[in-house]
């Protein structure tokens, strides 16, 4: 056993972790395979955790990729995981795969965020939603809390504004408490600071004309006088071991009523407007 005479290091992060997970220290030993002690004297400084003990933990504690390789940094090892540019060679097969499957989803919404919610892909479902946007909203880099969120944006078409908002907002809230993430957490003041359009509607505000049973908490947006419903899915990629690829989120959009299905099938053979 390697001893660390240090208050500082790779310790206080992994308890820092735990702490948030609301681990003990012998719940955590139990599921990686270790003794209350061992975790103790790595938490305290006073053992030096070897780099298979720190990416065990880790994977226990659901610590983010980007994360790992801090705590690697941190207890003296090289990172492990890369963190390559969307637009590297070696993601072409990524690029070219997320392509095909939006292309695939069509006629209905999907895009790709990064962990800062930055739109990086998107079909013409999307281009359709947001159609008649301000410019200064689509400017690069485009960001799907903004859009969604922001008084010109798509805000003031959504029917059920306040359920929907406090469905992102509390997502966001989770996700910031998963990656501990300063622009993340910049965003979400931002959003939700921004005030809600007159007339914003909640559970109770302009119901369908028909009321239809939902399975899911809808999206339910006005699009060219037409009430639009949407149920979203959002996944991620398994066991990834690139930075850049573990922080991508593919959102799709399902119809959620036969309204919206046959209006989007309708829409599919029409170009987009401006």
């Amino acid at each position: 056993m390697t001893t660390v005479a240090t208050d500082t290091g790779v310790g206080p992060l992994l308890r820092g972790w735990r702490e948030q997970r609301r681990l003990s220290q012998l719940e955590l030993a139990l599921r990686a395979e270790s003794s209350a002690r061992h975790i103790s004297f790595i938490e305290t400084g006073r053992s030096r955790p070897s780099e298979e003990m720190v990416l065990r933990l880790a994977e226990h504690l659901d610590v983010p990729v980007r994360e790992r390789n801090a705590l690697l940094l941190a207890a003296g090892y090289a990172p492990r995981f890369s963190e390559s540019p969307l637009d590297a060679p070696e993601l072409e097969t990524l690029r070219e795969g997320i392509e095909r499957l939006l292309r695939g989803y069509e006629p209905y919404p999907a895009l790709v965020v990064d962990g800062s919610y930055t739109v990086v892909a998107a079909n013409r479902g999307i281009e359709m939603l947001m159609a008649g946007l301000p410019e200064h909203l689509l400017a690069p880099p485009l960001n799907a809390m903004r859009i969604t969120l922001h008084p010109e944006g798509l805000a003031p078409r959504i029917l059920n504004l306040r359920e929907w908002r406090g469905h992102l907002l509390a997502q966001m809230e989770r996700q910031i408490g998963l990656a501990r993430s300063e622009a993340l957490r910049a965003l979400y003041e931002e959003v939700a600071a921004y005030p809600l359009p007159e007339g914003a509607g909640g559970p109770g505000d302009r119901e369908d004309p028909e009321p239809y049973p939902y399975f899911a908490l809808p999206m339910r947006i006005e699009h060219d006088g037409q009430v639009l419903s949407f149920v979203s899915s959002i996944s991620t990629f398994n066991t990834p071991m690139d930075v850049t690829v573990a922080e991508l989120a593919i959102e799709t959009f399902l119809p959620a009523d036969p309204a919206t299905v046959a209006y989007l099938q309708a829409q599919r053979e029409l170009p987009l407007n401006g």
